[in-house]
């Protein structure tokens, strides 16, 4: 089974990369934004709303684990690295795979801000994330949450056997699924 965890902030390209590499790989891709986007229009964006979309997660991994047919998935999110829920959280889904003996390929993406903001308007966003039409409203998210949080780690930070680090600010998403694509299959840790 082929599991790949995609983080960093928002509108870096994790959906769009995602779904090339789902294509290349033939597993599906759970976004962010597929769980919380589900639970949102009924009870608002509350702490509930992510405690659901945290359970919902755990259970399709844990689906996907108990049924041995499966080829795997990629999975992407934002990691706040300086909050310790956030690194219990990817921990907990991490273990779901690794307690059945299954490898997770950890890929972290960052690019530079005036890029990220870019991003947040492309078309392919906005057709798959409702929550981010309201422009305004995602930018001022965006840029909030890059001053209070820490969404790209330290050098030297992820210890993980199976990791990438990669700048996407100049590669297009094609570009940076071949990348990752190549990594997975030679599995060699970089910090690029």
């Amino acid at each position: 089974m082929n599991v790949l965890f995609l983080f960093g902030p928002q509108a870096v390209g994790k959906m769009t990369i995602g779904e090339i590499l789902s294509e290349k790989l033939d597993i599906p891709l759970l976004f962010n934004h597929m769980t919380l986007d589900i639970i949102s229009p009924f009870i608002g964006w509350t702490q509930k709303t992510f405690e659901l979309s945290t359970q919902l997660r755990k259970d399709i991994f844990q689906a996907m684990v108990d049924q041995p047919e499966n080829k795997g998935l990629i999975f992407t999110f934002v990691w706040a690295l300086d909050v310790e829920e956030d690194r219990k959280e990817v921990e907990n889904f991490k273990q779901i795979f690794t307690t059945a003996g299954i490898d997770v390929y950890f890929i972290e993406l960052e690019a530079e801000l005036e890029e990220r903001l870019r991003r947040n308007k492309t078309e392919n966003r906005l057709a798959k994330k409702p929550s981010k039409r309201d422009i305004e409203s995602s930018e001022q998210e965006l840029q909030t949450s890059h001053q209070k949080h820490r969404l790209n780690s330290k050098q030297g930070e992820i210890q993980e056997p199976l990791y990438l680090r990669l700048n996407v600010t100049n590669l297009t998403a094609e570009e940076a699924a071949e990348r990752i694509f190549d990594f997975q299959q030679f599995g060699e840790r970089r910090y690029n």
